[in-house]
């Protein structure tokens, strides 16, 4: 796998965020810090009232903290308006969806370059270049016309991969990846992660699957709002080779 770089893509700074319920506050995000250098695979842990949705969702431009910072490839986040993180949203992250969050009855190539229709100064000659392109890349060359509702699970979410892809993003953002997959298809879905990793993308893969945490270069676990565990794995596990163990779906 290729190490991370120096260059900070995700920065955090004593990120707060608070939410009034009725009349108390409830604190999701109680003063969390931490760096993603370029090129890691991070799996950021948490169960049921963590804060791991809230983090997510301000790591996706989805929301803004109350207080600290959080600076995305360079760009501090926390004073954009909605349209400035709507932009920043589209052009530096590529979000993958525990349930693909694809166009139906649209085909996988359409799906792909949806993302590029929001950049004018991208031609539909070079949408579809690119959306063919970055299918290739997930091995889906083959599918470009197959409608979204005609295939597998763990073709919808190589999809979901490639549309990730399309735009170059600064970060591959995962919510729960392979939380909709049998075992032998997660595993698919790892080792193409990986590869993407050993490419030098920085993928932040949100789970509450300790096992994947395994699989990648780093683990951040959150309790009750704060960092409890940030930890380097120094012997990351091979996907491909957990995969060649699985006994091979039914319907392969």
């Amino acid at each position: 796998m290729q190490e991370a770089t120096t260059k900070p893509v995700i920065e955090l700074d004593g990120l707060r965020r608070n939410f009034k319920v009725g009349g108390e506050t409830v604190h999701a995000l109680r003063g969390v810090s931490f760096t993603i250098g370029e090129g890691e695979f991070v799996t950021i842990m948490g169960t049921s009232g963590s804060g791991k949705s809230t983090l997510l969702n301000i790591l996706g431009c989805l929301d803004k903290p109350t207080s600290g910072e959080y600076k995305l490839d360079g760009v501090p986040v926390r004073t954009m308006s909605k349209n400035q993180l709507a932009s920043l949203r589209n052009h530096k992250i590529g979000f993958v969806f525990q349930n693909y969050n694809l166009l139906p009855k649209t085909t996988a190539v359409l799906n792909v370059e949806l993302p590029l229709m929001y950049n004018a100064r991208v031609s539909a000659r070079e949408r579809r270049e690119r959306a063919v392109a970055a299918l290739e890349r997930v091995g889906l060359g083959n599918r470009l016309e197959h409608m979204s509702n005609q295939m597998s699970g763990g073709q919808m979410q190589r999809v979901a991969i490639a549309r990730a892809l399309v735009n170059e993003p600064a970060v591959v953002l995962a919510d729960e990846a392979t939380g909709n997959l049998d075992t032998r298809t997660s595993f698919e879905i790892l080792v193409l992660f990986q590869e993407l990793h050993a490419e030098g993308r920085t993928i932040i893969f949100v789970t509450h699957n300790p096992e994947i945490a395994q699989y990648s270069s780093r683990n951040i676990i959150l309790r009750d709002g704060k960092i409890r565990a940030d930890v380097v794995n120094d012997h990351i596990m091979s996907a491909a080779e957990k995969l060649a163990t699985l006994p091979v779906n039914d319907d392969d």
